[in-house]
């Protein structure tokens, strides 16, 4: 029984530390300029819904990469831009997301 419990408690404190971790943001004092403007590419079909570019960390500093032509991953949701958010120190990108 205690080996049972000490696996359970153990499965839960490492998602739970992978769930900060997912959330975690970097704070940049200044943060990156807007983009260059790229013409966006006609959509594949009707269903498909416009994922606006979205900035990665990578390297040491945030990256921009570019939208994409996407399917929602379930009937009705919508694609919620991401930007970017002041906090105490600076800056961090809040990634776009389904809703």
């Amino acid at each position: 029984m205690k080996t049972y419990l000490s696996k359970i408690i153990m499965m839960l404190v490492i998602a739970i530390s992978f769930a900060a971790v997912a959330d975690a943001q970097i704070v940049v004092k200044i943060r990156p300029g807007a983009p260059a403007y790229r013409a966006r590419p006609l959509s594949p079909s009707a269903k498909h819904v416009w994922v606006g570019g979205n900035y990665v960390w990578r390297g040491g500093q945030y990256v921009y990469t570019d939208g994409y032509w996407a399917t929602p991953p379930r009937l009705g949701n919508r694609w919620v831009e991401g930007h970017w958010k002041h906090r105490r120190g600076g800056w961090v990108w809040i990634p776009g997301r389904w809703r």
